[in-house]
């Protein structure tokens, strides 16, 4: 019998991405093929990526992440693809509910939605703020369109969800993410301040009102997604995720003021 995962082709972004790119390859061995869209790395990465025989490189000059995303599906002809960050895991219990799952899959059914476990130095989280995201659809039923600093699936056909998450392992340095950070919080608050209000989602427009939002993730991470339980590394996430959030803030109100 044929392996169904033999149908999928992951897609990768990356950039500058020698602290991850290796763990993610690690997760994707039974991978025929994997495309990867390199958007001008010049650290170790390309050599990660030319020492596995499987993967193709393509390099284009990053403009948005829906154009970029989508240039990488041009690249695949047809069957599932699986969309993955470079700094993303999986692991082999979702390698086996994916094999599962696309064993069976109806033809109403165009993907799966896969919930994250965000990991600090390495251990992951009892929760995250992280929603689940389409990231395995079939070839034919789905494109990108732009979505404030990131992007989203447009699917057609039915979505059903897996159980077992995608590790969200990210291990480059703080200045490097303060780096990106800046980089996409400038893409939020030109959502934030041209998208109608009756089309933003709950959390977008709770982001408006500047001020209740970082203290808000700070709680949900900690009490609600139980990060006091992780010890140090569940203060980490949630002052990570305040501070994005006190950034923003800041952006908007610079932003409304000028």
């Amino acid at each position: 019998m044929a392996d169904p995962l033999d149908q999928v082709t992951p897609l990768i972004l990356s950039f500058n991405e020698e602290a991850n790119i290796g763990r993610t390859l690690a997760g994707l061995t039974w991978a025929r093929r994997i495309v990867v869209i390199d958007s001008g790395s010049t650290d170790r990465t390309l050599d990660i990526l030319a020492a596995a025989p499987q993967v193709e490189v393509v390099h284009r000059v990053f403009d948005t992440h829906a154009r970029q995303w989508n240039a990488g599906l041009e690249q695949i002809d047809d069957g599932w693809v699986l969309s993955l960050d470079a700094d993303y895991g999986i692991t082999p219990l979702l390698r086996q509910e994916m094999a599962a799952a696309l064993q069976g899959a109806p033809a109403e059914v165009g993907g799966f939605r896969i919930p994250f476990r965000y990991c600090v130095a390495g251990r992951p989280l009892r929760g995250s703020v992280l929603p689940p995201r389409i990231a395995l659809f079939r070839r034919a039923a789905g494109d990108y369109i732009d979505d404030g600093h990131t992007q989203d699936l447009v699917l057609q056909g039915r979505c059903e969800t897996l159980r077992e998450p995608i590790l969200h392992d990210d291990r480059k340095s703080l200045s490097r993410w303060f780096w990106a950070q800046e980089r996409y919080l400038r893409l939020e608050v030109q959502k934030l301040r041209t998208t109608p209000r009756h089309q933003l989602s709950r959390a977008d427009r709770l982001r408006q009102r500047h001020w209740i939002a970082p203290f808000a993730v700070l709680l949900l991470c900690l009490i609600w997604h139980r990060g006091l339980l992780d010890g140090w590394r569940g203060w980490y996430y949630a002052f990570q995720r305040m501070l994005v959030e006190l950034m923003l803030s800041l952006m908007l109100w610079g932003a409304e003021k000028q």
